[in-house]
């Protein structure tokens, strides 16, 4: 098997030397090329180049989940074909590793390489869903091209935290989970639209949802950690089902206390509930539409300020080696 290596040298958990180590085991295993990134977007352009050549059976990618985002969105430039496209690999190496750990992987960098070469020699696989996340037609974001994601996508307040995370992370901070925690409660502090908020749910055949503050569109579950605490915003989300969606129309200090808390306390079988909050399963299509621009993120990478974003929910969209 041919395989190609995406590393990206700035990867949170990850030394140069135990970045060597794991070269050396999957060149064991695997015809391996290793390339490393130099500039963000480099791992798309990597997985385009990938996708179109007859020569890689699998891309591995050895980082975060912004590097993950990248080889994914690179792999499917042309669109989903699990048959055709290279199978993709995850090596763990970010702060928080969310797709890495939805399908099952240790967070530790050296053990899920154990464990992918467990499943190369026994050729274990599986196909996921994707969500797509484009321009609405008619909008003033038309023309903002279409992008997939691989666990959550969000429009309002969580994307505001991440937007303060990025900033920090562009003046030398580490992304940590206390990180995090603060910028969580200083986007509450500024949030002008805590009780009444600006987007709008749409999906054909149904009543729209007026005045939410918070949209999380969840591909899989958990959505994300606390440190090693799961978060199941939308438990019955799946890489087998299309996407889901969760949305809060209240951000008050009771509502936060009391939602807050049911994050926390979250399980595979049951998730938020309350009269503030929306929960929908198993979507193919739907917008979400803001009065006005609103920050935007795609599986923990902001993308800058949107006012409208339809998604899709692509059943088994890429093959994964797991």
């Amino acid at each position: 098997m041919r395989a190609l290596l995406v590393v990206n040298p700035a990867a949170t958990t990850t030394s140069a030397r135990t970045r060597d180590v794991l070269i050396h085991a999957l060149a064991s295993e695997v015809k391996l090329e290793a390339v490393t990134t130099e500039y963000r977007g480099h791992a798309r352009d990597i997985g385009r180049l990938a996708a179109a050549s007859s020569d890689v059976d699998m891309v591995v990618a050895l980082g975060g989940d912004g590097t993950v985002n990248e080889v994914v969105n690179g792999l499917l430039h042309d669109g989903p074909d699990p048959d055709r496209l290279p199978g993709l690999a995850v090596v763990p190496g970010g702060s928080t590793n969310v797709f890495a750990r939805a399908l099952g992987l240790p967070n530790d960098p050296v053990e899920a390489t154990g464990a992918l070469l467990d499943a190369l020699r026994t050729g274990s696989q599986r196909t996921v869903s994707l969500g797509l996340a484009s321009g609405t037609p008619g909008s003033e974001d038309e023309a903002v091209p279409g992008r997939w994601f691989t666990f959550t996508a969000g429009l309002g307040f969580d994307a505001g935290v991440i937007g303060r995370v990025e900033q920090h992370r562009e003046r030398g901070r580490r992304s940590t989970h206390p990180l995090y925690v603060r910028q969580v409660l200083r986007q509450f502090v500024g949030e002008p639209h805590r009780r009444h908020g600006l987007i709008t749910l749409e999906q054909p055949g149904q009543e729209p949802v007026d005045d939410l503050v918070l949209s999380v569109v969840c591909n899989t579950a958990p959505w994300t950690y606390l440190g090693n605490r799961p978060i199941y915003a939308s438990p019955r989300a799946s890489f087998d089902t299309g996407l889901d969606i969760f949305g809060l129309s209240r951000l008050s200090t009771m509502a936060v206390a009391r939602y807050g808390t049911q994050l926390l306390a979250s399980s595979p079988e049951r998730g938020p509930r309350g009269r503030h909050a929306l929960s929908r399963h198993d979507l193919t299509e739907f917008t979400l539409h803001s009065k006005a621009p609103l920050p935007f993120q795609m599986d923990g990478d902001h993308l800058g300020l949107r006012t409208s974003v339809t998604f899709a929910g692509v059943r088994r969209a890429l093959r994964v080696i797991v």
